[in-house]
Formats: C-alpha cells, sequence, structure tokens
C-alpha cells in the first residue's frame, strides 16, 4: 500500500461524516483522430445542486482513478487525461464538516498532505493532463486544475474562488504556490487575498479566463464537447497555448506588499490567514514548488488548530445552514400568497425597498407619500436603478420594462394598499408618527393583510396596540444598504399570529434574505449591541480618551470599520436617536453622550474630514468635545468596551431576543458586517475569556467554534 493511500485511511476515520466523491474513469476517442482520452469525472452522487467535497476517501477515489490512468499513460495506451465535474459543479474544496472535528496537528497536516499527494501526481503523468472547469469550483476545486497542464472554463460558470483566507485558511493544496506562478503575483493576491477578504468575491467564468488561470473559454451549452475538440487541436500541436512571462522581480514583491496593505486594512493584523498566506506567495517567487507545497502543508495545520479557522467554519455554517433554517420559524403552510405590496414612504429606504420587492417578487409595487412631488422622486428613483441594472446587462429591455411596470405610485392610501397583500412603513421614526400611519393603512386595507413595519428600535406591539387587528403587524426590519446586507431581523410583537409571522418569512426567502427571528425588545439585536459597544467607545471619549486611542483599541477585533467611521456611515444623527431609546428602556447600561448630541446639533455628518486622503479628526468636531481627564490605554478601552458587550449579548440571551447565541452571531455576520474569522462575536468572546470574566460561563459548548475537547 503507497504512503498516500495509507495516509488517507488513516485521516478517513477522522470524517465519519463525509459525503463521499467519486472518480470515474471513461475513454473516449477525441475528435479529428487525435486518439484515446481518459476523462475522470468527480461526482458525489448527490443532485446536481450539492456541492462536490474533497475528504479523505474522496481523494482516495481520485488517487485510484489516477492509479488507472497513470499504468495507461505510460503504457501509452491514452495520450491525454481529463478531469471534470458533475452538470454544473466541478468541485468546491475540502470537506469542513471533517475539518472542524479534528483535534490534533499531525491529524491536519496529514490531510494537507493528503491532498498534496493526490492532486501533484496528475502534473506528473507521463501524457498532458487538462481541467474542464463546467460548473461552481471552489478551494481545492480550483487547486486540482491547477496542477493540471492546461484549463478550459465555462462561460456560465457562476462561481470561481480561493476563498480559505475568508475562512481562516490558506489555499493549501497548490493554490499559493502554483497561481502566482501560472498568472504573476499580483494577479494571485487579487485572488487568494483581495477577492476573499471582500466577503469572499466570486469570479465567473470569462474573469477566470482573462485572469489567464483558464487556457480556453467556451459557452456552457456543450462546454465539454468543445473542451475536448480544442484538446485535440493542443495535442496534435494545432493549437500553442502561449503564457505570459511572470515577473519575478520587483513586481512580485510589490504585489506581496499590495496584499499586506490590503490584509492590514481589512483585518488589522488580527486574524493570521491572510498574512500566512502571503508569506507563502512571497517565497513563491523563486518557483520551488516542494518547498511551496511543504509550506502550505505547514500553515494549514497552524490554522486548522487555531480559533480562527473554527470560528470561520462555524461562521460558514450559520449563513448557509442556520440562516437558510431560521429558529423558531412558524409552519411554512401558514404563509398566505402576496401578490401585490405597498409602501408607506418615498424617500430613500423606502424606495430600496420597493425595488427589491419588485425584483424579486415580480408583483405589483405601489409607494405612498404625503405629496406628488416625493412619490415622483420615489417611483423616478427605482426606474433608474432599474436602468443601471439594463446598463450593466443585469437584466435585459423586456424585463428592465416589466420591473418598471409593476413600481407605480399614488396618493390616495385606499386605491394603492386597497388590494395589497403586504403593506410595509418606511417613515419617520417616530411611534406617533407610525401608529397613525398604521391606523390609515389598516382603514383601508383587506381584513388578512400583512402590516409590516421597517422600525428599527421602536416597540412593534405599541406601534400595533391601537388597530383593530394587532394580530398581523410584524417587524421587518432591513439593513442598509438593502440591496446588500442579507440581514433581514422578523420581530413578533404580543400579538402577532402564526399566519401574520409565516407570511413575514416566507416573503423574506423570496427576498433572498437571511432571516432571524427576534423578540420585540428595544433596539431587537444588531442595533443593540452596535449601540452598547459604540457607547462605550463615546464614554471613553467623552471620559478623556483621545479618539486615536479609542479608535485603534478596537482594530484587534479586524472590524470591517472602525466605530466612528461606522457612525458616520449610519449617520450620527440615527445613532444618536438609537441611543437616546435605549437609554429610555435601560437607562442603566445605555448612555447618550453629550458629545455625539453637540455633533448632531451642529449639523456635522461625522467626526472625520477626508481633505487628505484618509480620516482625520474634523478640527470643528474637535473644538466641540468637552472632555474629562481619564485617559485610558488601548488595551483598558478594548476591555471595557469587550466587557460591555459580553454583558450585553448575556442579558438579551437571558431576555430571549433570540432563541441562541448563533442567532446573535447570524445577526452580526449579515447585518453588520462583522467577519468570519471572529465567527461574529460569541467565539471570540469565549475565546479571548471575556465571556467567563463578564458571565461566569461560555456563550458557547466546546466543539461549537472551537477545536473539540
Amino acid at each position: 500500500m503507497s504512503t498516500t493511500a495509507e495516509l488517507l485511511k488513516g485521516a478517513a476515520e477522522l470524517f465519519p461524516d463525509e459525503v463521499v466523491t467519486s472518480a470515474h474513469v471513461r475513454h473516449l476517442d477525441l475528435p479529428s483522430g487525435a486518439g484515446r482520452f481518459a476523462l475522470i469525472t468527480l461526482d458525489n452522487g448527490f443532485d446536481h445542486t450539492k456541492p462536490t467535497t474533497f475528504g479523505p476517501q474522496s481523494l482516495g477515489n481520485l488517487s485510484a482513478a489516477i492509479d488507472q490512468v497513470e499504468k495507461e499513460s505510460a503504457a501509452g495506451e491514452i495520450v491525454g487525461v481529463g478531469i471534470t465535474g458533475k452538470p454544473f459543479i466541478f468541485a468546491v474544496g475540502a470537506d469542513l464538516k471533517g475539518v472542524e472535528l479534528l483535534k490534533r496537528h499531525e491529524d491536519a497536516l496529514a490531510i494537507g498532505k493528503g491532498g498534496h499527494d493526490v492532486f501533484k501526481r496528475l502534473a506528473t503523468l507521463a501524457v498532458p493532463t487538462f481541467a474542464y472547469y463546467n460548473g461552481a469550483a471552489m478551494g481545492g476545486g480550483v487547486e486540482v486544475g491547477l496542477h493540471c497542464q492546461y484549463r478550459t472554463v465555462s462561460r456560465a460558470l457562476p462561481a470561481f474562488s480561493l476563498p480559505e483566507v475568508f475562512l481562516g485558511l490558506v489555499p493549501g493544496w497548490g493554490g499559493c504556490t502554483l497561481l502566482p506562478n501560472l498568472i504573476g503575483a499580483d494577479r494571485a493576491v487579487s485572488v487568494i487575498i483581495e477577492n476573499s477578504l471582500n466577503q469572499n468575491k466570486q469570479l465567473k467564468g470569462e474573469q477566470v479566463f482573462e485572469l489567464g488561470i483558464a487556457d480556453a473559454l467556451f459557452d456552457g451549452a456543450d462546454f465539454l464537447e468543445q473542451s475536448l475538440a480544442w484538446t485535440a487541436s493542443v495535442l496534435k500541436g494545432e493549437i500553442q497555448v502561449a503564457r505570459p512571462e511572470i515577473d519575478r522581480g520587483e513586481a512580485w514583491d510589490q504585489a506581496v506588499a499590495r496584499g499586506r496593505f490590503i490584509a492590514d486594512g481589512k483585518v488589522h493584523g488580527a486574524a493570521p490567514a491572510a498574512y500566512r498566506a502571503l508569506d507563502i506567495i512571497a517565497a513563491a517567487k523563486n518557483g520551488d514548488l516542494g518547498q511551496g507545497f511543504d509550506a502550505e502543508d505547514t500553515a494549514l495545520a497552524d490554522l486548522i488548530m487555531g480559533g480562527e479557522l473554527r470560528s470561520g467554519i462555524y461562521a460558514f455554517n450559520l449563513v448557509q445552514k442556520r440562516g437558510k433554517r431560521p429558529a423558531g420559524a412558524p409552519d411554512k403552510n401558514f404563509a398566505r400568497p402576496v401578490t401585490k405590496v405597498g409602501v408607506v414612504g418615498a424617500g430613500l429606504m423606502a424606495s430600496q425597498l420597493a425595488l427589491l420587492f419588485a425584483r424579486r417578487l415580480e408583483v405589483p409595487v405601489v409607494l405612498t407619500d404625503i405629496d406628488q412631488a416625493r412619490i415622483d422622486k420615489g417611483v423616478g428613483y427605482v426606474h433608474g436603478e432599474i436602468d443601471k441594472l439594463l446598463a450593466k446587462g443585469r437584466v435585459n429591455g423586456d424585463k428592465a420594462n416589466r420591473l418598471k411596470a409593476l413600481v407605480s405610485g399614488s396618493l390616495d392610501k385606499a386605491e394603492a394598499f386597497g388590494d395589497a397583500d403586504f403593506v410595509i412603513e418606511a417613515v419617520f421614526e417616530e411611534i406617533g408618527v407610525k401608529q397613525q400611519v398604521f391606523a390609515e393603512v389598516e382603514a383601508v386595507v383587506k381584513p388578512e393583510t400583512i402590516l409590516a413595519t421597517n422600525t428599527s428600535s421602536l416597540s412593534v406591539s405599541e406601534m400595533a396596540s391601537k388597530l383593530e387587528h394587532p394580530e398581523r403587524v410584524v417587524g421587518f426590519h432591513f439593513f442598509n444598504p438593502v440591496a446588500i446586507l442579507p440581514l433581514l431581523e422578523i420581530v413578533r410583537g404580543e400579538k402577532t399570529d402564526d399566519a401574520s409571522l409565516a407570511t413575514a418569512f416566507a416573503v423574506a426567502r423570496k427576498l433572498k434574505k437571511t432571516a432571524v427571528l427576534v423578540k420585540d425588545a428595544p433596539a431587537f439585536v444588531v442595533n443593540r449591541i452596535l449601540t452598547r459597544f459604540m457607547g462605550e467607545i463615546q464614554n471613553v471619549i467623552d471620559e478623556g480618551t483621545e479618539v486615536a486611542v479609542a479608535e485603534r483599541a478596537i482594530e484587534p477585533l479586524g472590524l470591517p470599520m472602525s466605530p466612528l467611521v461606522l457612525l458616520e456611515l449610519v449617520g450620527p444623527a440615527i445613532g444618536l436617536h438609537v441611543s437616546e431609546t435605549l437609554h429610555g428602556a435601560f437607562p442603566d447600561r445605555f448612555t447618550v453622550s453629550p458629545n455625539l448630541k453637540a455633533v448632531v446639533e451642529a449639523g456635522k455628518r461625522g467626526f472625520y474630514v477626508y481633505d487628505s486622503g484618509k480620516p482625520e479628526l474634523d478640527p470643528e468636531v474637535a473644538a466641540l468635545l468637552k472632555q474629562g481627564d481619564v485617559k485610558l490605554t488601548e488595551e483598558q478601552v478594548r476591555a471595557r468596551v469587550l466587557d460591555a458587550v459580553a454583558q450585553e449579548i448575556g442579558i438579551m440571551l437571558d431576555e430571549g431576543v433570540v432563541a441562541e447565541a448563533q442567532d446573535i452571531d447570524l445577526c452580526l455576520i449579515t447585518g453588520a458586517g462583522w467577519p468570519f474569522h471572529l465567527g461574529g462575536i460569541t467565539p471570540y468572546l469565549d475565546r479571548e475569556g471575556v465571556s467567563q470574566r463578564v458571565n461566569g460561563k461560555p456563550f458557547l459548548a466546546p466543539g461549537v467554534a472551537s477545536v473539540p475537547a
């Protein structure tokens, strides 16, 4: 038995629930008399929507297929070997379900070496090898193709990436070493570092070809046939594949430096994966593949045993699994059909909602407001955004016209909403205004029409309290920008019935949003945590800590932006309003910063100016600040902020605001863009000992987002 086989057999015991991928070899005669060819097809036997992954048994199956074609190639029985996937899916990398179960560094190292040992055999066959990226390819799915001599890609390919850094790993089966040697360091840094840290940005088939990862691009309908014809031409010498010479001089070093700048800007040194990947890319400049593969094995094993990777897998599972099966959601059979939507208001948020409902539900959407000018502006915004989609080729002309025809406006609520099934308000955040709006709407809609509120902090129950049918009112809180952030907090009021709640969840699914069921509590989840978080930052500034020190204190978390930049994005006035709401509800924990109030009253849009190209404290804001003389260090600020957040999450869980800590994390990831390497927040608080210090216990059981005990 070979060393590789022994390695994989031992590792297989650590992956008890592996969905095994088969590697079928079939033989065919290439066109134009090019000769007999062996094609390996990866297939996990599931339906075509299920991804194909690589665990130890799957790698063993691929290795066995390579054993077969290796003998055939050595005997001169075949002229080449190709590898492809089942329809629409090539392969999406390592089996993460198994990786998260690993307990020992040597087991993690075996997984890295096992993958390398199998994949690199493709590069040593006696005949040319070809990878045909016919569908989604990620991680190890990309890397197995990089070990081949030639690659083709389908124009219809929807997603191609090396997402490991996003999760807290490195592309450890050849990606960090082979990709820069194929397309150059700068382009490799874009794929491995920049795209990963940009919320796991995916490449389309045409982009894969333009980057030079693939040598040929073919349409999806007959992709394999075209790829095989192209293969025949390559083998016969009719097509010569020319690749640009790689610059191994200063340009390589500059690319790595650019990668470090990107990593610093995204994670601020808080997560090691990007830096480990860049170290390997830097070393790959010498072209020594063996050295690079060894470095990948070591980095992979180290990171698998680290907290960031466990948090990353935990976060990935939250988004991919829990986010699609919301905890506590009622039976979907209770949901009512929604054939028309009404939107109260025609401002920016209301207009964004109208656009989303029209695009996803493809039903009539009607906006109302207090005057025709506002309505015309709102409808005009939606139509303008659809025109932008048309210009970008994301919809065709017919689809654009249909979408625009669905969106209209009216001053008459009875005319607009009389036959609507779902009406959502997006008006001024004041309880009296919202109660009045709902009273006006209830008077003109059908008895079963759902009344939804996009409130960010007000009580849904109080909003519904004066209505004849409060049971049909539900919170439907989106996050801005609506088109980008996936989270939708669905709030059950005291009297919300199952039919209304089920309809809300059904609409959320059609909108392609991640819905989380939330109790009707002040500011719900994201805004409550962020307000407590930012409130402590504002408190230490008010007490005397320098603004720059307070901001730097949070950098080790690797958040997408600093607290005061986030405040600028949200809007100081909105931040002040939410802090006042929460101060009214919980005066012992939430404060109202006098300095923030002064900034809002002065009409300032934030704490910073950007005249130099980077954020600097606005001199006018600096003049407004009234501070005490208590100056904390960065470490003291960070401890104070994290203690406050841990305390608030503990209280929220005790109050039943959400079902579990996992819902808190899902909300922060999808509603506030908190990074996967934190796992949202609770795994980080557990890992740093904050949960134990503040609440006397961790939020998560051992092994949930950490190395199993």
